[in-house]
């Protein structure tokens, strides 16, 4: 590869992608991953690693965290996914994006190895991260999952610390339907004597971690809010969910040895989005009218939202929306006001939701909308039609938020 767009192109274009294409970009088993890290000399156990899984909130969790360690002074790797932008917002080193030349270089000198063993699209991206840690000597790396847990490639890692946000359903074609099964799936992160902070959970989930932490001889520890007054700039209500979480990693990162001060805490949490660029969670862009962007995508993170919405001194509610197949949308919404203007249309990706089914929702709800060609005309016609004090939401699902912000 002779440039960036050329090597992501290849990327995009060659691997299965499951942001795209769904569960036929997922492996059964991690055998590809624990080959790809041999062949790398195992790069991913040069450093100590919090890994972080849960159906809400990790994303949320990971940057504060990273935001927090930040303020120590400690030189901190962030893997997340899925990127809004850039392809780079995957792997960051202390806010940064990884270097373009890495990314070539890496591609480059990979390519045979990973066409010759049909790697997907997020092995390569978590293989990446784990060798740019690496060669960015961080003292500590923060690696979210990217679905479920037992069976993500991030799960080679061996970390001093686990972390299980939340549990609710999402990805039920994939992760099971039940809170049993998808606690399984999410609680297969839980190593041997390692830590595990757990945030709020059904009864049904609790069970099984329980079981799979006893199982495993790892202490679990729930974060409550117990009265907790820190402040962060991740705006939107279901924060202080996200900040014990965040609040008892830290207490055990203090035990295992890293130097983290009341201080370093509460100005980790004020700057999340100054320390590491994390956008597109209650993402204000605009005051007059109130245009606000969220990734929310399933019922639960949709609940959060909506009630965020209900407390807005705010004239009209206008809503850009579009999904992707496999969620529940009617219950989505169903939470969202049945006043609002309802813009509806298709991100670019092969697994959105044809309008016209968002659309049969809508009817059966009885809820004002019309169809859009796409999202850029179906957000234009929002703007033209709101007033200084009405709201304009944008989401529905990952894609939506790519695809517009700083539209």
């Amino acid at each position: 590869m002779k440039n960036y767009d050329e090597t992501i192109r290849w990327m995009y274009s060659k691997l299965p992608m499951y942001q795209r294409i769904g569960k036929k970009a997922m492996k059964t088993d991690l055998g590809n991953i624990r080959l790809f890290a041999e062949k790398m000399k195992n790069p991913e156990k040069k450093y100590p690693v919090v890994h972080i899984a849960g159906t809400n909130g990790k994303g949320s969790v990971a940057h504060m965290l990273t935001s927090v360690l930040m303020e120590c002074g400690y030189q901190v790797g962030l893997y997340t996914s899925p990127h809004l932008k850039d392809f780079r917002e995957r792997i960051k080193v202390n806010g940064k994006p990884v270097r373009k030349k890495f990314v070539i270089g890496f591609i480059n000198r990979y390519k045979d190895f990973i066409e010759e063993h049909n790697m997907s699209f997020f092995e390569i991206t978590v293989a990446m991260a784990f060798q740019y840690f690496q060669k960015n000597r961080v003292d500590i790396a923060i690696i979210e999952t990217g679905l479920g847990g037992r069976l993500d490639s991030t799960n080679i890692v061996m970390p001093i610390l686990c972390i299980i946000t939340n549990i609710q359903k999402d990805h039920t074609d994939t992760l099971g339907e039940t809170y049993r099964e998808i606690a399984a799936e999410k609680a297969g992160i839980i190593k041997p004597g390692i830590p595990v902070v757990v945030g709020e959970v059904p009864p049904e989930a609790r069970e099984v971690i329980e079981e799979t932490a006893r199982k495993n001889a790892a202490e679990v520890i729930y974060a409550t809010e117990n009265g907790y007054d820190y402040e962060t700039d991740l705006r939107g209500p279901y924060q202080r969910k996200n900040i014990p979480v965040v609040i008892e990693a830290v207490n055990h990162l203090r035990v295992y040895g890293f130097t983290i001060s009341e201080r370093n805490l509460r100005n980790g949490l004020k700057k999340v989005k100054e320390n590491t660029g994390f956008r597109g969670r209650w993402d204000i862009v605009s005051e007059h009218p109130l245009i606000l962007f969220d990734t929310a995508h399933n019922p639960a993170a949709m609940q959060w939202v909506a009630k965020g919405i209900a407390n807005l001194d705010v004239d009209n509610k206008h809503f850009v929306l579009s999904f992707v197949k496999d969620k529940d949308i009617k219950s989505m919404l169903e939470l969202l006001p049945a006043d609002g203007q309802y813009y509806i249309s298709e991100a670019r990706i092969p697994r959105a939701m044809p309008k016209e089914e968002v659309a049969s929702v809508l009817e059966s709800l009885n809820r004002n909308y019309r169809l859009y060609p796409s999202l850029d005309e179906a957000f234009e016609a929002a703007k033209s039609s709101a007033s200084e004090n009405d709201l304009i939401f944008v989401g529905g699902s990952t894609f939506t938020v790519a695809e517009l912000l700083d539209y």
